[in-house]
């Protein structure tokens, strides 16, 4: 998937091409439904489908004390987007000059001109442009547009705030069913304070790059990602009541070969919830209680398989 994040930079050479738009956070069910969609209607004629989204939520600008935690990374969404078979994808920076483009500025100039947009796909709240002036009915009065209805999944609708709330209430079971696939979070590995070296179960501690949605403390079953392949995780978040300290997100990678971790880049899908935090009476009951979890985990990872 070809990606541009310089719209100056981009020199379209194909004659026209179907866009979605969206900021796409978390690309859940929902917004995979509008992107298959311009991905079909963009195969039907023999074109290129393009997203067209942004580097970050725009409430980070016109309402950062009101602004929602991401549900991933841009470069998760971005792996997202290619798997559903967009042709590219074109990330704008949302800044002060941004927020302050008017949706014919906009439309003419960044979907039109820069991406050769023939037709529009958009979810029913989509809009564009200062004040979120360009919605659906306006765009479609000026441009070929198929405005995708909500979905609903079992009753209930997909949506990025629900899946926050699912996620902070630690039921990733309920927020993987609507993201479509485990919620994850991403970073780079930091040293920490080595306690779980001492017990038997040493952990790599991740350093987020955006704020995320963070899970509802205690111990999850999960997959860790990293450089050297997948294993299967017990991960724990939040403050460690027996040990004190700040509050962390760690995980204990089972079968992990044991070469340096510290600086690379990890990523933690969350499966299922395992228990809640507990204060532990010395550490030798954290310790058993911590080889516990990894033996439900080994239990869960070969039902995964």
């Amino acid at each position: 998937m070809l990606v541009h994040f310089d719209l100056g930079a981009l020199a379209s050479e194909w004659p026209a091409s179907v866009v979605a738009i969206g900021t796409f956070d978390g690309v859940h069910l929902g917004h995979q439904a509008v992107l298959s969609q311009a991905v079909a209607l963009a195969a039907e004629q023999g074109l290129p489908a393009w997203v067209a989204t942004f580097d970050q939520h725009p409430a980070a600008v016109l309402a950062p004390d009101r602004c929602p935690p991401s549900l991933a990374t841009l470069g998760e969404n971005l792996q997202v987007f290619e798997r559903l078979g967009l042709a590219g994808a074109l990330v704008l920076r949302f800044d002060q000059a941004m927020s302050q483009t008017s949706a014919t500025e906009f439309l003419d100039r960044v979907l039109i001109a820069g991406l050769r947009a023939q037709t529009l796909v958009v979810g029913h709240d989509a809009a564009i442009g200062q004040g979120r002036e360009g919605d659906a009915a306006w765009l479609a009065a000026r441009i070929a547009t198929v405005v995708v209805p909500p979905l609903e999944l079992r009753g209930t609708r997909v949506s990025s705030r629900g899946i926050r709330e699912l996620v902070t209430l630690g039921d990733v079971e309920a927020a993987a069913a609507l993201l479509g696939r485990p919620y994850s979070m991403a970073g780079v590995v930091v040293r920490g304070q080595q306690l779980g070296r001492t017990l038997g179960f040493p952990t790599a501690n991740l350093a987020l790059s955006v704020r995320q949605a963070l899970p509802l403390g205690g111990v999850y079953a999960g997959t860790g990602q990293t450089v050297h392949g997948s294993f299967p995780a017990a991960i724990s978040v939040g403050a460690r009541p027996t040990v004190g300290g700040e509050p962390t997100i760690e995980a204990f990678l089972l079968g992990y070969p044991g070469m340096s971790l510290y600086g690379t880049a990890l990523r933690l899908e969350f499966q299922s919830r395992l228990r809640g935090q507990e204060r532990f009476d010395d550490l030798g009951a954290l310790a058993r209680q911590m080889a516990r979890d990894v033996e439900r985990v080994a239990e869960l990872a070969h039902a995964w398989r």
